[in-house]
């Protein structure tokens, strides 16, 4: 499906980011691998080479726009072309606090990763896209974003921002021929979701009432995010931008 296209994925050291690198790989696309972990780079590009198809590693922190646009050059001059580009990157702050127990720093950061992270890769990778008349951004929202369980004021406001911003790019760049979507996964099997849990005053309830809260009964796996995502920044999705696919169990329809 995506044999000889160039696929950026961000925040691909880890989670849905790695899985999402690695079936794009065994799509036979070329993988552009960006997180600032060198080691979890690796891991994926092994990962990515035994799938069969290239791995290229660029170690930078989504927060810098200049890290964007350059690697997106060096892309663009080594291969000619970006056809994918999905945003992985993005972190949460743990504890459950709202907008009173936040600080500035928290709001602070997890915007700058997970909304400017974005806002700094779609930036760098649309010119490239726009110039060719095709391209397929995919960004990671969250079903929190539509069906708060309370908490996390600060990472559910950031996914919400996501939303929007993928709503009104994909109107934006329409024309262009560029198609931008997002995924809202539920919870997810990620070293972000147990670091919750186990952060929580009660990771056993916190367990609980998340299995409660999908009517399939579990929590999801990263491959099931990575695979709506290629749909997503597939041909199969031709006709579909500016849509919102939930990956959540059921979540939001409860």
């Amino acid at each position: 499906m995506f044999k000889d296209q160039v696929a950026i994925v961000t925040g691909a050291a880890s989670g849905i980011g790695a899985a999402t690198a690695h079936l794009l790989a065994k799509r036979r696309a070329i993988v552009v691998l960006v997180d600032r972990n060198q080691d979890g780079l690796k891991r994926t590009a092994v990962m990515v080479k035994e799938a069969g198809s290239t791995a290229v590693i660029h170690q930078s922190d989504v927060t810098s726009e200049d890290d964007a646009a350059r690697i997106a050059k060096e892309v663009t001059t080594e291969f000619g072309r970006i056809d994918v580009l999905a945003t992985c990157a993005g972190i949460g702050i743990p504890g459950g606090k709202t907008v009173l127990t936040h600080s500035a720093e928290d709001w602070h950061r997890v915007y700058q990763v997970n909304v400017m992270g974005t806002v700094h890769w779609m930036k760098a990778a649309l010119p490239t896209m726009i110039e060719a008349g095709q391209g397929a951004i995919v960004t990671v929202a969250s079903q929190l974003a539509f069906n708060s369980g309370g908490g996390a004021a600060a990472y559910i406001a950031s996914k919400g921002a996501i939303v929007s911003l993928t709503k009104t790019s994909a109107v934006d760049f329409a024309k262009q021929g560029v198609r931008i979507n997002a995924v809202a996964p539920a919870v997810i099997d990620t070293a972000m979701s147990r670091s919750s849990r186990e952060g929580s005053n009660d990771p056993e309830a916190m367990q609980a009432w998340r299995l409660s809260r999908h009517p399939v009964g579990r929590i999801g796996e990263v491959d099931e995010v990575a695979k709506a995502i290629c749909y997503l920044a597939g041909d199969d999705a031709s006709f579909v931008t500016g849509t919102v696919l939930m990956v959540d169990g059921g979540w939001t329809a409860a």
